[in-house]
């Protein structure tokens, strides 16, 4: 890692007491494992909830969150994220909310502080959209899904 990292203040929400902050499981890791703040309940199949996890941010200009699954909860249980990756902006200040969704034949407990989601932090690039009549050509192409091979 070079220089120092963008801070990102966090602010604990009462029923967030108890908790732990956001952390990552290894060094190397890319995520931030999030917990659930509320109570226990069960996710049935194709069941959809938001979860509360106690947690408001301040995201740096420039950068964004994303929220991505767990992989052993997708693997092992079919438990993920509707719309994953989810954006969290740099200019929104409420409380991080977390859709689940059990893809799995069976329900699941999610209990308060299970790790429910990765928390990831990515640079943005702002971009100008310049409008133009054609665009200019590229080894691709218009070929669309699977046209560069199986």
């Amino acid at each position: 890692m070079t220089g120092s990292p963008a801070v990102v203040q966090v602010v604990r929400l009462p029923h967030h007491d108890g908790l732990p902050l956001p952390a990552r499981a290894t060094a190397g890791a890319a995520g931030y494992d999030v917990c659930s703040a509320d109570t226990e309940f069960v996710l049935h199949p194709l069941e959809r909830r938001l979860v509360r996890t106690g947690l408001a941010l301040a995201i740096p200009p420039g950068f964004e969150a994303q929220l991505r699954p767990r992989s052993g909860l997708a693997v092992r249980h079919g438990v993920t994220l509707p719309n994953a990756p989810a954006t969290i902006d740099s200019d929104y200040r409420g409380e991080l909310m977390i859709g689940l969704i059990n893809l799995g034949s069976e329900s699941i407990p999610i209990t308060r502080g299970m790790r429910i989601a990765q928390l990831v932090f990515q640079r943005v690039e702002e971009v100008l959209l310049q409008p133009v009549e054609v665009l200019p050509e590229s080894a691709r192409g218009a070929g669309g899904f699977g046209s560069t091979g199986s």
